[in-house]
């Protein structure tokens, strides 16, 4: 393949890694919106919501691993294969991270009274910033590794 092929591969990478970040942007929204449906929940609009962010997510997870194995194979790029396989980890776990601290507004709000819901939101978030940490470390890398040969 030629190099033009490879820098179109890699802006793919950026353009599906942009999509993730605006997905994540419309789950925090939609799940604004419901809690601001308590204490008698929009549960059907919300699983609707949950529904097509989970297909947007598979989508993207699907067209990365199609470009991780294309950087290995047809590229020779390993490094780099190996930095989208951590980042889909991380991906994978700040999406775990954000489902509980979904989870654990919707507990607060629907126990104000209970000061350890207040605790667990804020570990949480905590958990979440060490993950984006992690992510744009993992994208820096790639950043210079894809860079490398330039």
């Amino acid at each position: 393949m030629v190099p033009s092929d490879f820098k179109a591969l890699v802006q793919r990478f950026y353009h599906l890694q942009s999509e993730r970040v605006e997905t994540y942007q419309l789950f925090d929204e939609g799940h604004e919106a419901y809690l601001r449906t308590g204490p008698h929940y929009d549960f059907d609009h919300y699983k609707q919501l949950v529904h097509e962010i989970t297909q947007a997510f598979c989508g993207i997870s699907k067209e990365m691993l199609e470009i991780k194995e294309k950087l290995h194979h047809h590229f020779d790029r390993p490094a780099l294969s190996e930095h989208i396989e951590k980042l889909q980890s991380k991906e994978k776990h700040k999406l775990e991270l954000t489902a509980r601290l979904q989870l654990a507004r919707q507990r607060a709000q629907d126990h104000p009274e209970d000061e350890g819901c207040q605790e667990h939101i804020q570990e949480i978030k905590h958990e979440i910033i060490k993950n984006k940490e992690a992510l744009s470390e993992v994208l820096q890398d790639f950043k210079y590794d894809s860079e490398e040969f330039d």
